[in-house]
């Protein structure tokens, strides 16, 4: 079992940046592939961005490379999420999840949180 838990999400204008950070129960996090996911309601979730069990290997949805990156530190039990050059199209709730592999497919995922808000101020 792993708990997640989501937070850094707020208002921004855009432009600017925010950094989401998922902190995670149990010493078994660094076992799990972690990704982040975002979901405006009407739409489908969609993936952001998917990082190895070791942090080594990164994949970014083209919507988000070369402005968000995904990192985490497995002595904190922490996933971080730094989203630059915000766009009000980033507006949504962001989850992070996490999986047996990396993946871009939400159900390949086992543990989800309950999500952080983001805004984006056109």
């Amino acid at each position: 079992q792993v708990q997640l838990v989501e937070s850094g999400g707020g208002l921004v204008q855009a432009g600017g940046s925010l950094r989401l950070s998922c902190t995670a129960s149990g010493r078994t996090f660094s076992t799990y592939a972690m990704g982040w996911f975002r979901h405006v309601s009407g739409k489908e979730r969609e993936f952001v961005a998917g990082l190895t069990k070791n942090g080594f290997i990164q994949d970014y949805a083209d919507s988000v490379k070369g402005r968000f990156s995904i990192s985490r530190d497995n002595t904190k039990n922490t996933v971080y999420l730094q989203m630059n050059s915000l766009k009000p199209e980033d507006t949504a709730v962001y989850y992070c999840a996490a999986g047996p592999k990396r993946s871009r497919m939400a159900h390949e995922y086992d543990y989800w949180g309950q999500g952080t808000q983001v805004t984006v101020s056109s």
